[in-house]
């Protein structure tokens, strides 16, 4: 089967936890914008980004139908035509569609899944453990776990992470505790070539120079070419280097959280031209009060600059 843990460079650094474009204002089903998927993909290309990750909590994948999911990664491994690794979203509070997303992923040829734990029933650890390990003996895929009990209600313990790194096909972690210390207890405990992704942007420097192997990413949406430079020094050991990128990226990593998660992120993506206002319901689009503040987080981190190049 094949995975990463061969050749554990090929997946590392900045990967954009991309947002889906959606024409036609907020509703409740307004259309994927696939004219501006492909735009989105090629400006990703172009910025260096090193992967994608489709139909995640950025990407709105709740308010999807299966249908509408499966093709939007249809249309990503398409657009994407191998020049970055595409890892579909394919989690789920169910088992059972965790698996059926996960096989329609694999069968249209993304590189890995990643699949966030069960929210809103709050399993044990033994659920986790048993969760994953039917989804990872279903689905004949690279799978990475991610891990973020602030959206969740579930926080998935490092020996339970431990446990499962012993599937040969669950090859990683994106892990968004925002707690650091964990980074060198899953370290201690999971195989040398397990992969271990932030899932904070305002850490990830620091989780990188950890252990880490890179970030999944929010910000990298309208910063891509920093995220990826921060990454590169990081993973090369080079503290101050990461810091001084990283100090222009601060104000994003805050100011994208304003609201919701994706809210900032497709006004910003508007703002500079790469996207429609469109977003689905019950998520609005970013109020007034705060499109000062995220358009001048924009400015300190040269995003607006960046599309015309």
């Amino acid at each position: 089967m094949p995975t990463f843990k061969s050749s554990q460079g090929t997946l590392q650094g900045s990967l954009v936890a991309i947002a889906t474009p959606m024409q036609g204002g907020v509703g409740a089903s307004v259309p994927v914008d696939y004219v501006a998927l492909e735009r989105l993909i090629d400006f990703h290309v172009r910025q260096g980004s090193d992967g994608l990750v489709v139909a995640g909590t950025t990407g709105e994948a709740a308010t999807l139908t299966h249908e509408e999911h499966c093709e939007l990664l249809r249309r990503a491994v398409q657009l994407a035509a191998g020049r970055l690794p595409i890892i579909a979203g394919t989690g789920a509070n169910s088992t059972w569609e965790a698996i059926a997303l996960s096989r329609s992923a694999h069968a249209l040829g993304v590189d890995a899944c990643l699949l966030i734990t069960p929210y809103y029933n709050k399993p044990t650890q033994q659920g986790l453990v048993r969760h994953f390990t039917e989804v990872a003996q279903a689905v004949p895929a690279p799978l990475i776990l991610y891990n973020i009990p602030g959206r969740t209600a579930c926080d998935m313990l490092p020996g339970t992470v431990a446990e499962l790194a012993r599937l040969e096909n669950v090859i990683g972690l994106k892990e968004a505790s925002g707690e650091l210390s964990r980074v060198a207890e899953l370290r201690a405990g999971c195989p040398d070539d397990f992969l271990l992704f932030s899932g904070e942007d305002s850490c990830a420097r620091d989780f990188i120079l950890a252990g880490g192997n890179g970030v999944i990413s929010v910000t990298a949406n309208v910063a891509p070419g920093a995220m990826h430079k921060l990454c590169e020094l990081a993973l090369a050991g080079d503290k101050n280097g990461a810091l001084e990128v990283n100090k222009r990226l601060t104000m994003l990593h805050q100011r994208l959280f304003l609201e919701s998660n994706p809210i900032p992120v497709k006004w910003a993506l508007q703002r500079m031209g790469l996207l429609e206002k469109g977003m689905r319901l019950p998520l609005t689009w970013l109020t007034p009060e705060h499109h000062g503040a995220v358009e001048e987080a924009l400015h300190q981190a040269g995003s607006l600059q960046q599309t015309c190049d």
